[in-house]
């Protein structure tokens, strides 16, 4: 299906339309991709696999070579990639093409050292123009955030460009509710302490954080950090709207490849006995 980024959809509304008519979906799927691993041509295969078989949103990461919020199976990607000579420019080449050729909204997840090293005005500009609908930057926080977020709210189209907050267990309530107030978009609420990719509890305490988040904020929210499973995300469903798969993927795919992902993504629905 192919695509112009004026036409793809808002995050907030394509969220809501796609749970009230996606076939009884009522948990969405994102994915994470790093970008240039193993490469960009194998970016290509597997974001095909991942919108063939149910994946509704991607977040493609850009490389950085100190990515503190991501666990080693994503770093190593991270550093993989890099050593195999990953641009920016390279990586903002192939969302531009898959942007057009895609109907889904594509988020761009990196590190503020990129925006730093780019321009950050200039690559918010760019995000808006190629068509992102959203940007996920866990190493700013929220009030050394207000320029960036004001770029947003700039250069965005008519369907706009999120800066997508982060909400943490071991924040108070008081800060989850102003993250949840200056959030646009959907909240990405981190399932646990530490990094993406270790073993998480779903448990009572998770639900109590999301409890926490709903209490927080309007948006729809979308839990990560170590959802790995069709049990994993029958458990989300219900108290998030979206379900953010990773690591897992990339293990899938460096064991059995591509194809393999395309059908761990169209199980993650199936419930478990």
């Amino acid at each position: 299906m192919t695509a112009s980024a004026n036409t793809l959809p808002a995050l907030q509304p394509y969220i809501q339309n796609r749970l009230a008519t996606g076939k009884g979906k009522s948990i969405l799927l994102m994915s994470h991709l790093v970008l240039g691993y193993p490469s960009l041509n194998v970016n290509r295969e597997v974001i095909a696999q991942m919108i063939d078989n149910g994946v509704d949103m991607l977040e493609l990461q850009i490389p950085f070579s100190e990515p503190v919020a991501d666990g080693p199976v994503i770093a190593r990607a991270n550093q993989m990639a890099l050593d195999n000579g990953f641009r920016v420019a390279d990586g903002l080449a192939l969302i531009a093409e898959t942007v057009q050729h895609y109907a889904r909204p594509f988020l761009i997840m990196t590190y503020y050292n990129i925006l730093v090293a780019y321009g950050v005005e200039k690559f918010i500009r760019e995000a808006a123009r190629l068509g992102i609908r959203g940007l996920i930057i866990p190493d700013l926080p929220l009030q050394e955030a207000t320029q960036a977020m004001a770029w947003c709210k700039q250069y965005g189209d008519a369907q706009g460009l999120d800066w997508i907050q982060l909400l943490t267990p071991t924040s108070s309530d008081a800060r989850l509710q102003s993250i949840g107030s200056a959030a646009s978009g959907f909240c990405y609420c981190v399932a646990r302490k530490g990094v993406t990719g270790t073993q998480t509890r779903f448990d009572h305490s998770l639900q109590h954080f999301l409890t926490r988040c709903r209490q927080a904020t309007s948006l729809p929210l979308a839990v990560g950090f170590g959802v790995k499973s069709a049990s994993d995300v029958q458990m989300l469903t219900g108290l998030a709207e979206i379900a953010v798969v990773g690591s897992a993927a990339i293990e899938l795919y460096d064991r059995q490849g591509s194809s393999a992902v395309g059908e761990f993504f169209a199980q993650l629905r199936i419930p478990t006995s």
